[in-house]
């Protein structure tokens, strides 16, 4: 990006001068060389507000009138765009342009936005990747979007609209032989047909109604997905882990799944069994909030099984962050069992119990389960989330003994109180004392 902010800078230049006089040739051709050099604009951290005002892309607009302003311009991401920007998107658009991503302010007016957004395949029509975010959800949007797939069938990657889709645009989808990327939301009552994504490797989906999800993998087939993201919105998800499993199923996409993520608005209580067949799952992560009560329904019988099923396992979040709820989750046989079987994981989310780790273990030989003994020195976590988790004050030197029995590599731990404070101290001293020629990174908790 250091091309784009030189470009800035540029442009920047002559507005201490209040655009008193039009550019002098040399400007001209000054400005078209930083231009033609550019081939990436913008990123997440930039957004409208921090680029020059809008009187000096007025001005450059005079002067390129017969040619691209940016010709060799291959990616666009521009981030707060208000209605009075708008109509200088297509100033940077060529040929060339292969990936858009813009987000717009929220209220800004339909009648702005379809004229600009309508010609992207036309002025790109090479167009492989496309986000547009923060849509509204008026029809005219939906159907603009119908538009834009219809028209870029044929070259399309990656979409990703945060404005529902009909069930026409969805049959369009169907049709993108290159897609790879999709992010959309479902609205309830438009239960998608039955389709087929044979190339795509990455699904994230938003849904406001739970009568939608089991319709919404009924009949489609999935040949190389990798990733998926599902945002419910509804109240209640209902059997959601149930339908997909069985969508999946049917397409070997347990042979390819990697990472698996829910985040749901709600209390939720999954059957997790249903996630089992995802041998080869790498992340796993719900997350569903605790309020009126403890929602996490998590024990040691739900880790030993994904643990066993999932011995890939690099970052396990079930739940949201531990609550004070101290009766509830998984005990030190659960987590010795995760500690066994998935040797690589690295990051951990779960509601336990710690009036379990407050017992000394009997030893290197302590079996989880009746199964082999554990390798206390293979599990790789460093980082456990402990959040609002109660630590009784006589056990936290216990506890923090036999944290680092069953995860000797443990260097971070995410909590509060001063109690986890103590612990971590104990941890980092007690590291120190078993290995004083490591490079120790001392134990923190925001």
């Amino acid at each position: 990006m250091c091309q784009q902010h030189a470009f800035f800078r540029f442009l920047n230049y002559p507005i201490q001068k209040s655009f008193k006089r039009p550019p002098t040739t040399t400007e001209c051709a000054r400005f078209r060389k930083y231009a033609r050099r550019i081939r990436e604009l913008g990123d997440q951290r930039f957004s409208i507000q921090k680029s020059p005002p809008l009187e000096v892309f007025s001005v450059i607009q005079l002067g390129a009138i017969n040619e691209h302003l940016f010709p060799n311009l291959k990616t666009l991401e521009l981030w707060g765009i208000d209605e009075h920007f708008i109509p200088f998107i297509p100033l940077f658009l060529s040929p060339r342009t292969t990936t858009i991503a813009l987000r717009f302010l929220f209220d800004t007016p339909e009648a702005v936005i379809i004229p600009v957004i309508t010609t992207l395949p036309t002025l790109c029509p090479k167009l492989q990747a496309i986000s547009l975010l923060t849509l509204s959800t008026d029809p005219t949007i939906t159907a603009t979007i119908f538009g834009i797939l219809v028209t870029g069938r044929g070259t399309l990657q990656k979409l990703h609209v945060d404005s529902p889709l009909t069930r026409e645009a969805i049959e369009v989808l169907h049709e993108l032989p290159n897609l790879r990327n999709l992010s959309v939301v479902i609205k309830g009552g438009a239960t998608p047909p039955s389709v087929s994504f044979p190339n795509l490797t990455e699904l994230k989906i938003s849904c406001d109604n739970e009568d939608g999800w089991p319709g919404l993998f009924h009949g489609a087939t999935f040949g190389k997905l990798e990733s998926v993201f599902f945002y419910p919105r509804s109240e209640q998800i209902g059997d959601f882990l149930e339908a997909f499993e069985r969508a999946a199923l049917s397409s070997s996409v347990q042979n390819t799944l990697s990472k698996f993520y829910i985040l749901a608005l709600r209390p939720w209580n999954p059957t997790y069994s249903s996630l089992l067949p995802f041998t080869q799952l790498v992340d796993l992560e719900i997350e569903c909030p605790c309020y009126n009560g403890c929602s996490s329904r998590v024990d040691d019988d739900i880790v030993i099984n994904l643990s066993r099923a999932m011995p890939k396992l690099k970052r396990l979040r079930l739940g949201d962050t531990p609550c004070r709820q101290p009766t509830t989750g998984v005990t030190a046989k659960g987590l010795m069992a995760l500690a066994h079987h998935c040797k690589d994981l690295s990051l951990l989310r779960v509601h336990f119990q710690v009036a379990s780790l407050g017992v000394p273990l009997a030893g290197p030989g302590v079996t989880p389960n009746a199964e082999s003994t554990v390798s206390w020195t293979d599990c790789a976590l460093t980082d456990l989330e402990v959040g609002k988790i109660p630590v009784p004050e006589k056990s936290m030197l216990m506890v923090a003994l036999t944290l680092l029995r069953i995860f000797p590599q443990l260097i971070f731990i995410s909590g509060t109180g001063a109690r986890w404070a103590k612990v971590c101290s104990a941890i980092y001293h007690s590291k120190g004392i078993v290995d004083h020629s490591s490079k120790r990174c001392p134990i923190i908790t925001p």
